[in-house]
C-alpha cells in the first residue's frame, strides 16, 4: 500500500444537500471509492480539518470547511524517466518533465508525480503548479514558490498573457503529403466534456477553444507540428490535430479510446517546448525552451 505524503484537500459546498456527516458527504463525493475504504481512514486517523483538528464518520457536515485526506493505493507505478530544473528564482520554478509523469498526484499516483520530486529537489513544501499538463505530455511546467506573487503569475494564464507552444508528430493525410510547406489551420470550435468523463468532444455551439496548428516538416508518412493553443480547454491540441485528419500519435484518447491492455509503440507525441512571457514581479521577458525532443521524430533524422 502506498499512502500519499501529504493530504488531498476539498471544500466542503456552502449548502448541505442533506449529508447527516462527513462520512455520508464523502461517500457521495467519491462513488468509485468503495464506503468501507472511507470508514477505514476514518477510523485510522487520516482524516482531519484543514486546521489540523482530527475528524471522525460521525462528525457533522460543516459548509465551506476544508477536509482533508490521504489517498492510498495499492500499488503506484514508478516513472524512471528523469525531470529537469531549467531555471529558478525566488518566486518561480521551471522544469522539463518526462511523458507519463503526472504534475501533481491523481488516479493512482499517490506520491510519484512532478510536485512531489521537485519538493524533495529543493526542499521548499510551498509550491504550486501555476498549470498543468496531460500525465501523457512532457515539457515545459511552471510552478510558484512565493505564495504573495502567486496570484500574479496564475493571472498570467488566466488573462492569456503567456504564449505556450508546444511540438507535436502526426501520421500524415494523403492531402499533406505533398503540400508546400509550412501549411498553417486556424481552428474555433467549441469543446466539452464527453463520456467516459475524463474524455472531451467537439460540439456545435458559440466557440470557447481557439488553436494554431502549422505543419513545420515532412519526414516518411510523419509531420512536425508546432502547436500554439489560445485557450486551454482539456485535450485541446488532442482534438484540434484530430479534427484536420492529423491525429497525434500514440494517442490512447483520440480518435479511439484504448484499453488500458493495448502497449503502444511510443508515449504521446506531444511536447510543451516553449513558455514565453513577461514577468509580473520583475518586468523582465523570459522565453523558456525545453531541451526534449519528441523520440519519433528523433528516430527518423537522417
Amino acid at each position: 500500500m502506498s499512502r500519499a505524503a501529504r493530504p488531498s484537500e476539498i471544500t466542503l459546498p456552502p449548502i448541505n444537500q442533506g449529508w447527516d456527516n462527513l462520512f455520508q458527504f464523502v461517500c457521495s463525493q467519491f462513488p468509485r471509492i468503495a464506503p468501507e475504504i472511507w470508514a477505514a481512514r476514518f477510523c485510522d486517523g487520516k482524516m482531519h480539518w484543514h486546521s489540523g483538528e482530527q475528524v471522525t464518520m460521525e462528525t457533522p457536515f460543516l459548509p465551506s470547511r476544508r477536509l482533508c485526506y490521504y489517498r492510498e493505493v495499492t500499488a503506484e507505478p514508478v516513472v524512471a524517466a528523469a525531470h529537469q530544473i531549467l531555471y529558478q528564482d525566488e518566486h518561480i520554478l521551471l522544469a522539463c518533465k518526462p511523458h507519463g509523469l503526472p504534475v501533481i498526484p491523481g488516479g493512482e499516483f499517490v506520491n510519484e508525480c512532478l510536485l512531489e520530486r521537485l519538493r524533495r529537489d529543493t526542499g521548499l513544501d510551498d509550491i504550486a503548479p501555476v498549470h498543468r499538463l496531460d500525465r501523457d505530455t512532457a515539457g515545459l511546467v511552471l510552478f510558484s514558490l512565493d505564495p504573495q506573487s502567486r496570484p500574479a503569475y496564475y493571472q498570467l494564464f488566466a488573462s492569456g498573457q503567456i504564449t505556450k507552444s508546444y511540438q507535436a508528430v502526426a501520421q500524415l493525410p494523403d492531402s499533406l503529403r505533398d503540400t508546400v510547406l509550412p501549411q498553417q489551420f486556424e481552428l474555433h470550435n467549441r469543446i466539452e466534456k464527453s463520456q467516459p468523463r475524463f474524455l472531451m468532444h467537439i460540439i456545435p455551439g458559440e466557440p470557447n477553444a481557439h488553436s494554431t496548428l502549422q505543419l513545420l516538416d515532412r519526414r516518411e508518412q510523419l509531420g512536425l507540428f508546432q502547436l500554439t493553443p489560445h485557450t486551454g480547454k482539456t485535450h485541446q491540441l488532442r482534438l484540434h490535430m484530430q479534427a484536420i485528419g492529423c491525429p497525434i500519435l500514440f494517442d490512447p484518447y483520440y480518435p479511439q479510446l484504448l484499453s488500458k491492455t493495448v502497449v503502444l509503440a511510443g508515449p504521446l507525441q506531444l511536447l510543451a517546448q516553449q513558455l514565453q512571457f513577461i514577468d509580473p514581479v520583475s518586468g523582465l521577458p523570459h522565453v523558456f525552451c525545453s531541451p526534449r525532443q519528441l523520440s519519433t521524430w528523433q528516430r527518423t533524422a537522417g
